[in-house]
């Protein structure tokens, strides 16, 4: 979060208060946290900056392990929503955003805390900087005011809008509307009737009964928070900061010491012709390789010597993967997950068991707060279908199936050419699943090559 999103941020929390008079649940330590985590996995870490010398790079390795934490949650999700016409309806939507759900994931990694918030024609992602928190029940969030802010090129001026979504009585819900309007980033504005905005439509306040859960969905990450009593989530990399600064330091150190070994060779000027002599009398002329330095000699004898330094590269690795394998292990990953220079992976079911299995658990674990998120969002979907009459109301069936993390299609192939020769499966389906093949080449091929054998009279069966 840079410092223009923390001055647009800090007013827009105020006006809250002034507006609705609420007052945000969020400590200023938390604050301070999550701001410092969002700089880290933007590539911008407190510890580059405070570097006196600049030698301090960073090669982002935060965002990485929020990258991967995604991908392995998000690994073959399958979402099925079935059961009406109601059902059919919310698979469409499913479906518009299913290829988001990546990206969603890995910035709730990165954040802590991202809330899905649909919003008539699609679903908004909304992160820390974009909501405050006003209302819990339980440790949930029932209760935020959400920001959106869009600037208008041709009016030349920033519109936002804040939207007061909480409880207002037993299955009454409440979402209001204001907005304002100034003429740079950081103003605070005026206030403007929302005819006048970019969301020219939109009702100032919208009363609903009825209404069992927020109209959104939290994708918060798992485990306790710097502050027992926020509702947010804590970034995955945020127990590893001090790992992660010790990371960027070894990798800067090695390959500084790389960029700094260029062998160097010291000649005495008496072995060398001048540089710039012409060659063999014609027009080329000849210069002085860049790893040549010529000396003045003084001595009476000719002075040559050869620098080559030496590097401490396989020791400073194996201080970087000691760092790695502490940084995995402290963001829920087995140890040795992540290795420098190395090829990693889970090899058998065994394997997978014994080394793996705080990362099977974490995955574990962000699946079903993925599954609370969507789950939340398709309950606030059927609640706009009721409202604007996009579908018909009907009980419907979500069902959720994801990616095997264990899997091994070789392990696989095995498993089902088992199957074959066993006789528990045609071949054909072999071939269809491995091979690639159509199910119609696939039986052709099946068939062409059953065994013909010769019965008593003579014919084949």
């Amino acid at each position: 979060m840079g410092v223009i999103d923390k001055v647009k941020n800090a007013l827009t929390v105020s006006r809250a208060r002034e507006v609705f008079g609420v007052r945000p649940v969020s400590s200023a330590e938390m604050e301070r946290m999550l701001t410092r985590c969002a700089n880290i996995y933007r590539g911008r870490p407190d510890w580059v900056d405070a570097d006196p010398e600049n030698t301090i790079k960073t090669v982002n390795f935060a965002r990485s392990i929020c990258a991967e934490t995604a991908r392995l949650t998000t690994l073959g999700i399958s979402i099925a929503v079935s059961g009406s016409a109601r059902g059919d309806w919310l698979q469409g939507q499913v479906d518009s955003f299913y290829w988001s759900l990546r990206k969603w994931v890995e910035l709730g990694c990165a954040y802590g805390t991202a809330i899905l918030k649909p919003n008539g024609q699609d679903v908004d992602l909304l992160l820390p900087d974009r909501f405050a928190v006003t209302d819990t029940e339980n440790g949930e969030i029932t209760g935020a005011v959400f920001i959106t802010r869009r600037y208008v090129q041709e009016k030349e001026k920033h519109y936002t809008r804040l939207e007061y979504h909480r409880f207002t009585g037993s299955g009454t819900y409440t979402v209001t509307n204001r907005c304002f309007v100034g003429l740079t980033p950081g103003d605070r504005g005026r206030p403007v009737a929302i005819e006048e905005t970019p969301w020219e439509g939109l009702a100032e306040e919208t009363v609903l009964e009825n209404v069992e859960r927020p109209l959104f969905g939290v994708f918060r990450t798992p485990g306790a928070s710097l502050d027992p009593d926020s509702p947010m989530g804590m970034p995955v990399f945020a127990d590893a900061l001090e790992e992660l600064r010790d990371l960027d330091v070894a990798y800067s150190r090695n390959a500084a010491e790389i960029f700094d070994s260029n062998r160097l060779a010291m000649v005495d000027d008496r072995l060398m012709e001048q540089a710039g002599t012409p060659i063999g009398g014609g027009p080329r002329r000849m210069r002085l390789p860049r790893f040549v330095r010529k000396v003045f000699g003084t001595g009476a004898d000719e002075y040559y010597q050869e620098i080559n330094p030496a590097l401490n590269t396989s020791t400073r690795l194996a201080g970087i993967n000691a760092l790695l394998s502490q940084v995995g292990f402290k963001c829920g990953f087995s140890n040795g997950y992540f290795v420098f220079n190395e090829k990693s992976g889970m090899m058998t079911a065994t394997q997978v068991e014994a080394d793996d299995r705080r990362t099977i658990q974490l995955v574990k674990d962000m699946r079903d707060r993925l599954e609370a998120a969507l789950d939340g969002v398709l309950y606030a979907l059927g609640v706009f279908a009721d409202l604007y009459g996009y579908a018909p109301a009907g009980e419907y069936e979500t069902v959720y199936d994801f990616g095997d993390i264990t899997y091994s299609r070789e392990e696989d192939r095995a498993r089902w050419w088992g199957y074959v020769t066993q006789g528990k499966v045609p071949a054909w389906r072999y071939f269809v699943k491995f091979e690639g093949m159509t199910e119609e080449d696939a039986k052709a091929m099946a068939a062409e090559a059953e065994i013909k054998r010769p019965t008593l009279f003579g014919s084949e069966e």
